[in-house]
């Protein structure tokens, strides 16, 4: 029975959008139907998941295809399980936060576009994560891949969100190249376009050459850096509820595909892990960096979720590592973190992207510097987001906290392994694992304080508004899941087991559980000390508050550093609070300062203004492909619009080929 609702469910979220189709250009009815399709069918979804997490065996079902090479296989085993929850129980919430947020009659151009593509991705997503056939997975490659293009491009017309798309749209052509070269050599080694190939041999030069096309081809779609190239501006582009899809879930999938590909081999090599945990701590801390850098409130989220795919790799890089060695609680450790981490990041990077998104509805602005003072006007919008923004810092009793603290446990059993590779890469991912967490700490207090605190430096910012039910129920119900794996963290562990049992069967009777190695019990106490502790504070600030509010007050200044009038310009910008990290790291970052030379006493009106580019766009791809342009160029000569000439450089390639040795 748990097949057949994962299978209802991806069929109507397929057809969500279409019904809207041929209705009214300003009717809400296309839009209600739209949603209630794909709340039921995510519903049912979640079910047959759950079943199939708790069922003796992975729910399996065999078609025939007509397609050559390929078949309906399907499966649901504990990493699909894994994946699926997130995916269905996001795309529910963004398509209820579009009634309000996207609402067709106040996007009548395209809000039915907007709707047809949003159920279009969430379908291909679910259906290339319980394919196991590689040309039925790249079915579903391509329709999440194309969906997500189209979805991302609602507004066309804007030549940034265009450029941003066609970006993205050369990054997933490139993606699929290596993915089409990867299923090709796993059909040359095992013989079938199957996608489950247990206990293949990874000594051989086809091995390494699928670990190295998994690496790029999956990368590219997780946003790995350097490969992370469209993600930026991608979800900075994209509607906050696709952005949330696509930084909660879609680049999920390149994790996926990593995990899966790193299952098929039972002792992989060492440097194999060791690369994953390099490039993840790469990812981890300049993505990080990057996100301080920013003005853009949403381009800023999406450089965190290239943070948090280092994050998860470097989980995933220990547990190569355990197999490759032998150790199941390096195994255990390694990737139940990443697969939690996949979890949590899916929960609160939503939440911060629909926050931003309420944000961006209420004042019109992406820009941090325009805002400020939304506390007191969004108080629902500012409690969302600082749980968001807590939970992605890895504080407690949050539910990030819990995924890191796997994967510090299993740095420090690498630490002690007799192994020097495996030692090593310990010693260098736990200091890279804290200074990840200190400079997310430092991004969102910037963020936080910039946005929500002070005062509106804009009259859009003093005439915000708070969000309605349809867009601020969605983000309580992710913050209150966010705590929930915080203060319960057991609760996920069988789903973990599952995904750890599906990755690496030969270790699921070693007696090596996650509940022997984790101190899940003493973690739950402290969390909830730790939420008994904040509730007291919450008190006694309410009882002070009500104290204050009965005694008689006065009014004065406050403390304005000599200046007779004050304003709002004098506060902190997000330039000026990020300045020494910046600084600290400006050989990586290139920012481009734009400062006025003031040299008069009584100066007049000047402007400062700071830019940090996508360095590895702007700076490497943009300059080498147009240089790439002016070299073939020269080559153009040959394209002289006569079909003869084509014919006879045909028959010219065939007679050097008839010689070829």
């Amino acid at each position: 029975m748990s097949l057949p609702l994962v299978l209802m469910a991806i069929a109507l979220l397929s057809l969500s959008g279409f019904p809207g189709l041929f209705a009214s250009r300003t009717s809400a009815v296309g839009e209600r139907v739209a949603v209630g399709m794909v709340v039921v069918g995510a519903i049912g979804g979640l079910t047959g998941t759950f079943l199939a997490v708790f069922a003796q065996k992975p729910p399996h079902l065999e078609l025939p295809w007509q397609i050559p090479g390929g078949a309906i296989v399907l499966e649901v085993d504990g990493i699909s399980a894994l994946f699926l929850m997130p995916t269905f129980l996001i795309s529910a919430l963004g398509s209820v936060y579009g009634l309000e947020y996207w609402a067709q009659a106040k996007h009548a151009e395209n809000g039915r576009k907007l709707r047809v593509f949003y159920g279009l991705l969430a379908a291909g997503l679910c259906s290339l994560l319980i394919a196991r056939n590689t040309i039925l997975f790249l079915a579903g490659w391509e329709i999440m891949a194309l969906a997500a293009f189209f979805a991302l491009t609602t507004e066309d017309h804007d030549p940034a969100v265009r450029e941003s798309g066609f970006v993205y749209l050369v990054a997933t052509r490139l993606s699929t190249l290596c993915l089409f070269a990867l299923f090709a050599l796993l059909h040359a080694v095992q013989g079938t376009f199957a996608f489950t190939a247990p206990a293949l041999d990874a000594t051989t030069p086809q091995a390494t050459a699928m670990f190295l096309l998994a690496l790029v081809g999956f990368g590219l779609k997780a946003g790995l850096m350097p490969l992370h190239v469209w993600l930026p501006g991608a979800h900075a582009n994209a509607p906050s509820h696709v952005s949330a899809l696509m930084s909660g879930v879609l680049i999920k999938m390149g994790v996926y595909g990593l995990v899966r590909v790193c299952s098929f081999f039972v002792h992989p090599p060492v440097w194999w892990g060791v690369v994953l945990v390099v490039l993840g701590a790469v990812s981890g801390v300049f993505g990080v960096v990057f996100a301080i850098a920013q003005h853009d409130i949403k381009r800023l989220l999406a450089y965190h979720s290239v943070e948090n795919i280092g994050i998860i790799v470097m989980g995933l890089g220990f547990a190569v590592l355990g197999r490759a060695v032998g150790e199941p609680s390096l195994l255990v450790l390694g990737l139940a973190g990443a697969l939690l981490h996949v979890w949590n990041h899916g929960l609160f990077k939503a939440l911060l992207f629909l926050g931003a998104g309420s944000v961006v509805h209420a004042t019109g602005t992406r820009e941090m510097d325009r805002l400020g003072g939304l506390a007191k006007v969004m108080p629902k919008t500012t409690l969302g987001f600082v749980i968001g923004a807590a939970a992605i810092c890895g504080l407690p009793p949050l539910n990030g906290f819990v995924s890191e603290l796997f994967i510090y446990l299993g740095m420090f059993q690498s630490v002690l392994h007799r192994d020097s590779a495996v030692s090593m890469a310990g010693a260098f991912g736990a200091p890279a694992l804290a200074l990840i967490g200190a400079l997310a700490l430092t991004c969102f207090v910037k963020v936080v304080g910039v946005v929500f605190l002070g005062e509106p430096r804009t009259q859009a910012a003093r005439e915000a508004h708070e969000a309605g039910a349809a867009m601020s129920v969605p983000m309580g119900v992710l913050g209150l899941l966010c705590a929930t794996i915080g203060l319960a963290p057991v609760l996920v562990v069988p789903f973990l087991e599952r995904a750890t049992e599906a990755f690496a069967p030969e270790f699921s009777h070693a007696g090596q559980g996650l509940p022997a190695l984790a101190p899940l019990a003493p973690l739950a106490l402290v969390s909830v000390a730790g939420v008994v502790l904040l509730a007291l504070i919450g008190a006694g600030s309410a009882l002070l508050g009500a104290r204050m509010k009965r005694s008689p007050q006065g009014t004065s200044n406050t403390w304005d550093c000599g200046y007779a009038a004050p304003s709002p310009t004098m506060q902190y910008t997000a330039s000026s609070f990020a300045d020494m990290v910046v600084r600290l790291f400006g050989w990586a970052l290139r920012s481009r300062v734009h400062a006025p030379r003031i040299k008069e006493l009584f100066a007049p009106v000047a402007h400062f203004k700071s830019h940090t580019p996508e360095v590895v766009l702007d700076l490497l791809v943009v300059p080498a492909a147009r240089t790439l342009r002016r070299i073939f160029h020269w080559f153009r000569w040959l394209q002289r619009g006569q079909v003869h000439l084509y014919l006879l450089y045909v028959v010219a390639t065939l007679v050097l080929l008839m010689f070829w040795r």
